[in-house]
């Protein structure tokens, strides 16, 4: 990211910073990764270390399934259940030691409580409904096709303008970034990224509560919810700066990157982490070579799975596509386009696709929640359609 200010800050950090009363505000440097990573400093108008009760913790881990068969999976993610609150519907389906795929469908906005993922970055993405994520570093409007963005330790609530809500959530045990080759030595993003600096949505509207009470916290660490009491509300900041802090990106900004004959997915490619990334399939022309296929080719991903989750539109390489659908290619075995794409997509202008990728390069494991919502011949749909009704 790059550097953002909002409020009040005082010329110098580390230094005296005082209320209209003569009293101190509190500062707080946040950052990930000890010191050596990206950071922000707060300015609070009370401590943000006064504890007033602590509960016992409780998991919210999922279970996970022992069915290590390899072979190609399909989850039915709108099969998924609802949930009137926010951390009991988001149901993980697949996960690693670097990330868990979750989906979640709430119906309400979190109004009781704050969250905080001490765990893992987030990566909300908004298929349905709309609504503002609540941060202490101030608010950020999201809507369908937004990629919500979130540092671990952030502080937040998710307000929703209304009852129907899908969201597809990557956390992520490593920050999450944009590409590197995307940006220069200065960490500005280059001519020939696929979006710029001007699509990022930061916070804005900073609410600052100077208020005591008991300020509910969840927070998440090492698979445990920790219920936390805290004495000051935790939007109480009258100014933060630097480099970290929550942030909205539209998938509908992303500008894809076409060529003569069929690209591979990393022009598709939107962030990175350590062992896996997401990518965004957008709306695109397809390849212009008199000769060329714009279907993908088959490839065999020895080394990573790959996860699509499909939003909306055409896919010219599927059959059968809903909205919501998880598919899982794992590393090992090959996987295409099915029969009768290819010759199809050949002589088509263009696609009108939206999905989101993740390719993790370790092996992903299923939960119960994946098996509850699989469709179990799916990995049969390459089969001609004689041979697969046998």
């Amino acid at each position: 990211m790059h550097y953002y200010s909002l409020g009040q800050v005082p010329p110098k950090r580390h230094t005296q910073f005082r209320k209209p009363n003569g009293e101190l505000y509190h500062e707080e440097l946040f950052s990930t990764e000890g010191f050596s990573n990206l950071y922000s400093l707060l300015y609070h108008a009370n401590p943000p270390t006064q504890i007033v009760q602590v509960d016992g913790p409780f998991s919210m881990e999922p279970k996970l399934m022992s069915d290590k068969q390899l072979k190609h999976r399909s989850l039915m993610g709108f099969q998924i259940t609802a949930e009137d609150d926010y951390l009991k519907s988001r149901k993980p389906v697949l996960v690693n030691d670097d990330c868990k795929i979750i989906l979640s469908a709430p119906r309400k906005s979190m109004t009781d409580y704050f969250f905080k993922n001490a765990d893992a970055d987030e990566v909300i993405f908004i298929h349905k409904g709309g609504g503002r994520l609540r941060t202490m570093y101030g608010a950020v409007e999201f809507g369908y096709g937004d990629y919500v963005v979130v540092p671990r330790g952030t502080i937040y609530q998710m307000e929703f303008d209304g009852p129907d809500n899908r969201l597809f959530i990557v956390e992520s045990y490593s920050p999450v970034i944009t590409p590197k080759r995307y940006r220069n030595q200065f960490g500005q993003m280059e001519e020939h990224a696929p979006f710029c600096e001007r699509d990022i949505r930061k916070p804005q509207q900073l609410e600052t509560h100077d208020e005591q009470g008991e300020f509910l916290f969840y927070i998440k660490k090492q698979g445990l919810i920790y219920p936390y009491y805290y004495l000051n509300h935790p939007f109480d900041l009258v100014g933060w700066d630097g480099y970290l802090y929550p942030y909205a990106f539209s998938i509908h900004n992303f500008e894809p990157i076409t060529g003569r004959v069929h690209q591979p997915p990393p022009v598709h490619q939107t962030f990175e982490a350590r062992n896996f990334v997401i990518c965004s399939f957008v709306p695109r022309l397809y390849d212009y070579h008199p000769m060329a296929i714009p279907a993908p080719y088959n490839h065999s991903n020895i080394d990573s799975d790959e996860v699509l989750y499909y939003v909306d539109g055409d896919f010219m390489s599927r059959k059968h596509v809903e909205q919501g659908m998880i598919t899982l290619h794992p590393g090992g075995i090959p996987h295409g386009p099915h029969p009768g794409t290819v010759e199809k997509s050949i002589g088509a202008k263009e696609t009108h696709e939206l999905a989101v990728m993740v390719d993790t390069f370790r092996p992903l494991k299923l939960t119960e929640y994946a098996v509850e919502i699989e469709d179990k011949d799916y990995y049969r749909s390459w089969l001609p359609e004689a041979v697969a009704k046998r």
